[in-house]
């Protein structure tokens, strides 16, 4: 058993104050968007006390650190990552690669000759990344594209020349094909709308939301936040084709590869596969290259994916996404019973794992030693470490390999 120190990411989205107080640790007045607990070259987390590099600890010995079949499946390397998020703005309007593209396209730019940190960069690594969030305070998103009929009846009676363009090709093709003309017409460079004309149907949006006559007010709540943070961007006006998402506390959702989405607000654990890919059609400082994400975005209709917890134990409950590089499983403990410290029972799972305390202080134990963790603090549990148990109350994520 490792302990491990998540990398943090300061992206200008990220929230000042969640995770300093969920790490118990002073904030300093800079965003403290994502925390990071993988072996990503690009931010792996580093092994205490040695503070080596995971993706190098697991390097040095794949077949004790990951078992055999997921070292050959997975070519040696971890093949998840799982973070925490704290947005205190939305992200990007972002898309995923498949693996094919994926890989073809990173050979791409490396035989280009393009530096692994070049702004020019799409593909920082030749992986898919399927992801999965589960909640831990209320969180908001925009998921998958709406029907065609469903978006067309939140853009009638809009009266913005912009809305009409797009209802008009929802209309007349009530298809996969009418939703992805109607988006291409947003976010190709070619095509894009002035930005006058995006705020015109953005403020429109937030009017109907003041007059309660929105017939989604999610989605024109969304429009006009948007618009605050990024006036006359073209994500603004697709926001209306999107599908909006309100998560619980321990609710979870499946984001696969090629569904345009965005993180609005809220605090969670993310899981993914190993990659740092993100292709962006706007709502966004960074790069957006519309060209290459209208290759890989899927505009089929579809509802956002929930992915309800299995229970496994009377402590542990399973979030099975369908994918082979990761499954999400929680352990929580409640506080009561006299004799309830003394009891320790064992989180299901096997393979390398990760787990992070949400609520503690829990002790933790495999084969390999005795450790406590309390809020915030991770542990990497090599596969040969075998099961591992649980004392006291609390609440643990752990991410494994199916």
């Amino acid at each position: 058993m490792r302990r491990i120190n998540g990398h943090r990411q300061r992206y200008a989205w990220g929230s000042p104050t969640v995770l300093p107080q969920f790490l118990r640790t002073a904030a300093d007045g800079e965003p403290w968007a994502e925390l990071w607990f993988g072996a990503h070259p690009l931010a792996p987390a580093t092994v205490a006390p040695s503070n080596l590099a995971l993706n190098e600890a697991i390097s040095a010995d794949p077949e004790e650190m990951l078992g055999d079949s997921v070292a050959r499946a997975f070519d040696g390397a971890l093949p998840y990552l799982m973070k925490l998020i704290a947005p205190a703005e939305p992200l990007s309007l972002q898309v995923h690669p498949t693996r094919e593209h994926a890989r073809e396209c990173f050979a791409a730019e490396n035989a280009a000759g393009l530096p692994l940190d070049s702004p020019e960069r799409n593909y920082r690594d030749a992986n898919h990344k399927p992801e999965m969030v589960l909640a831990l305070e209320p969180f908001e998103a925009l998921c998958g594209f709406r029907t065609p009929r469903k978006a067309a009846s939140i853009l009638e009676g809009l009266e913005a020349p912009l809305a009409k363009r797009m209802l008009a090709l929802l209309v007349s093709q009530p298809s996969a094909h009418g939703m992805r003309a109607a988006f291409r017409m947003l976010v190709a460079p070619a095509m894009r709308p002035e930005p006058s004309e995006i705020t015109v149907l953005a403020n429109e949006c937030a009017a109907r939301l003041e007059s309660h006559r929105s017939p989604s007010p999610r989605i024109d709540r969304a429009v006009a936040l948007l618009n605050e943070k990024y006036p006359g961007d073209p994500g603004v006006a697709a926001t209306l084709l999107l599908n909006p998402v309100s998560l619980k506390p321990g609710e979870a959702m499946f984001v696969p590869a090629g569904a345009l989405h965005s993180y609005l607000s809220g605090f969670a654990v993310e899981i993914m596969a190993s990659s740092d890919n993100v292709l962006r059609a706007g709502i966004t400082p960074k790069k957006v290259d519309a060209d290459e994400l209208l290759q890989c975005v899927s505009v089929t209709a579809a509802p956002p994916i929930r992915i309800a917890p299995e229970r496994l134990s009377d402590a542990t409950s399973a979030y099975f996404a369908p994918i082979d590089d990761f499954e999400l499983s929680t352990f929580t403990s409640e506080t009561g019973g006299a004799n309830a410290d003394a009891a320790a029972r064992t989180l299901v799972g096997t393979g390398p794992r990760i787990v992070l305390c949400i609520e503690g202080p829990l002790t933790l134990e495999t084969s390999a030693g005795v450790d406590t963790l309390e809020r915030g603090e991770a542990v990497f549990i090599a596969a040969a470490e075998g099961p591992l148990t649980v004392r006291g109350h609390g609440r643990l994520v752990q991410a494994s390999v199916p």
